[in-house]
């Protein structure tokens, strides 16, 4: 027993000495952790360790509600070698950093429709794909009839930004007319005479748009990306809409907005009992531009895709223990593997399968 005692007091001892050890050389200690985590994330890029075929990054999954958890609604899509974003929510470029997907690299960003927390977000992927890639032009911008006029707005936002830059860095790091972004708009037919686009259909990729319903927002669209035999669609914000389903059939994975109506007519009870009669009203309003869980794995299921993945959660979930309470009744419309989307998770499809696997990268 006494032997143990010495032992314990011992040990007791070391730790306390480390402690002191450590306390003293402090600024040494942390200057070689920060250099091992220079070390492992400085030029990260995952892209090349990742097998032939599709994958969908979620770079963010949140709405405009404050959520510590969730940047802003964005979506990577790695195709090949090839990098797209599909919108730029606040918060997703740093994401995608911690992520090991280098905006450097991204090809071309698209965008489903103007809501500003599907925009917010533009100026840092703007910036990164510049300063990462010493790009000689600008980022494009794909979107609906309007998007030139939001990407030239951010730029003449940014324009002295740019000019600081430049001045600083010299023209040979930050070349001038690589700054900012073009927008690249395509139309839709009339409406009857059709509800999808090609946006881009080159080295065995095919991105194609479609209309979705999220009125009074138009135009609004979803995304549709073809690969080696591997499909994904993104719903962008939408009401239920017929052309999804068409657009969506036999879809690998349907990446699918969703708002829960019993828990946000919670949090508008909270904000009328709480005199903020104003978000109470906008409460409401929410309910009716958006699918809920239990519509879209209605949708997933007409179109006989093979997994669901929620994303633009509605409201905010804190703790993954209230998830059940977001999904609702959804097994009951759709029987295959649903997933409610956390920024961070990775979806691989390989070329020319069946399998779906997926992993976390932060």
């Amino acid at each position: 027993m006494k032997m143990v005692k010495k032992a314990l007091t011992g040990l007791v001892a070391l730790a306390a000495l480390l402690a002191v050890l450590v306390w003293v050389f402090q600024r040494q200690v942390g200057t070689q952790l920060l250099k091992q985590v220079a070390h492992a994330n400085v030029g990260r890029n995952i892209i090349p360790t990742l097998p032939d075929g599709l994958h969908v990054a979620l770079c963010g999954t949140g709405s405009p509600f404050p959520d510590p958890s969730r940047a802003g609604p964005c979506t990577a899509i790695i195709a090949g070698d090839r990098l797209f974003v599909v919108d730029a929510g606040e918060g997703s470029a740093r994401n995608m950093g911690y992520m090991g997907l280098p905006a450097g690299k991204i090809e071309a960003l698209l965008l489903t429709h103007f809501h500003s927390d599907h925009i917010d977000g533009l100026s840092p992927f703007m910036l990164q794909h510049w300063g990462l890639a010493t790009a000689t032009a600008p980022l494009p911008v794909y979107g609906p009839t309007g998007v030139d006029k939001v990407v030239d707005g951010f730029r003449s936002a940014y324009v002295l930004d740019y000019g600081y830059r430049v001045a600083h860095h010299t023209e040979k790091i930050m070349p001038a007319g690589g700054s900012g972004g073009k927008g690249m708009p395509f139309a839709l037919p009339a409406v009857g005479q059709g509800d999808t686009v090609v946006v881009i259909e080159d080295k065995g990729l095919k991105i194609t748009a479609f209309r979705v319903n999220h009125s009074p927002v138009e135009p609004a669209v979803g995304y549709r990306f073809d690969y080696k035999g591997r499909s994904v669609v993104i719903s962008g914000d939408t009401t239920p809409t017929p052309s999804l389903v068409a657009v969506a059939q036999g879809a690998d994975l349907l990446v699918h907005e969703a708002l829960q109506p019993t828990l946000v007519q919670l949090l508008g009870t909270e904000f009328a009992a709480k005199g903020m009669d104003n978000l109470a009203h906008v409460m409401r309003d929410i309910l009716t531009y958006h699918t809920t869980p239990e519509q879209a794995a209605a949708q997933a299921n007409a179109a006989h895709v093979k997994q669901l993945v929620f994303n633009h959660i509605v409201p905010p979930l804190p703790l993954k223990f209230a998830y059940p309470a977001f999904v609702g009744d959804a097994a009951k419309f759709f029987g295959g593997p649903m997933a409610v989307g956390e920024d961070g998770m990775l979806f691989s499809m390989p070329a020319n399968s069946n399998a779906t696997e997926q992993k976390r990268l932060m």
